[in-house]
């Protein structure tokens, strides 16, 4: 196996999917959250950084060119089911991971299926895109689930009425409940956007494969 630093890069974000899963099994929120979304920005941002040293250094490999797309998918899929459980399986993050995990699926084991004519279905720009999306989207999530923790512990035993005249400015934000409100809206409705756009082209880029594959899948006559 050809162990150069882009390959080391793929490896460390493939090791790095199951350990978004670690950091809610061994630290309290918000830690886990604020920890979560580092590690899966930093795995994330090697997605580039590996593949651009390849290209630029000549070093692609097959090792990497099967490592890549399966890093890729461990981290999107492992953690769309942590914001799926903490979240409570909220319909609307429910229902486009589901979608992007059944496309996963389905293009996975039609790469399998299709065996050495699995080159036909190559990657593409529009795919790229749709892991992109998938990313940020998840990114979004893992800080809206910090936000609403600490507005959740720091409007702890504070009446309803208490907590909208707090923010609707009509007294003191002491506690400073108003920025951590506005960061957990924001970074959810992102949050759903990106994932609902990610969801889209996923069908979209799955529909494609699935029509590239098409003349190989036809019994013989």
């Amino acid at each position: 196996m050809n162990m150069n630093l882009p390959n080391i890069l793929t490896i460390l974000r493939l090791l790095a999917a199951p350990g978004v899963v670690i950091m809610f099994l061994y630290f309290n929120r918000p830690w886990a959250d604020w920890f979560a979304l580092v590690l899966f920005v930093t795995a994330a941002l090697t997605d580039f950084l590996d593949g651009y040293l390849a290209r630029a250094w000549k070093q692609e490999s097959k090792l990497g060119a099967m490592l890549d797309p399966i890093a890729d998918k461990a981290m999107v899929v492992i953690a769309l089911l942590v914001i799926t459980g903490f979240s409570g399986m909220n319909p609307w993050i429910l229902l486009p991971a589901t979608l992007i995990m059944f496309r996963e699926v389905f293009v996975s084991g039609l790469r399998e299926f299709l065996g050495d004519t699995a080159g036909t279905l190559k990657v593409t720009p529009l795919a790229k895109w749709k892991t992109t999306a998938q990313m940020v989207a998840i990114a979004l999530l893992f800080a809206t689930g910090a936000f609403e923790h600490y507005f959740g512990m720091q409007s702890i035993g504070m009446s309803q009425q208490i907590v909208t005249d707090v923010l609707a400015r009509r007294i003191p934000d002491e506690l400073g409940l108003i920025w951590k409100y506005q960061g957990m809206i924001i970074s959810w409705w992102a949050g759903i956007t990106v994932l609902w756009l990610a969801g889209v082209l996923t069908l979209v880029t799955g529909w494609d494969y699935f029509r590239k594959a098409q003349p190989y899948l036809k019994d013989a006559r």
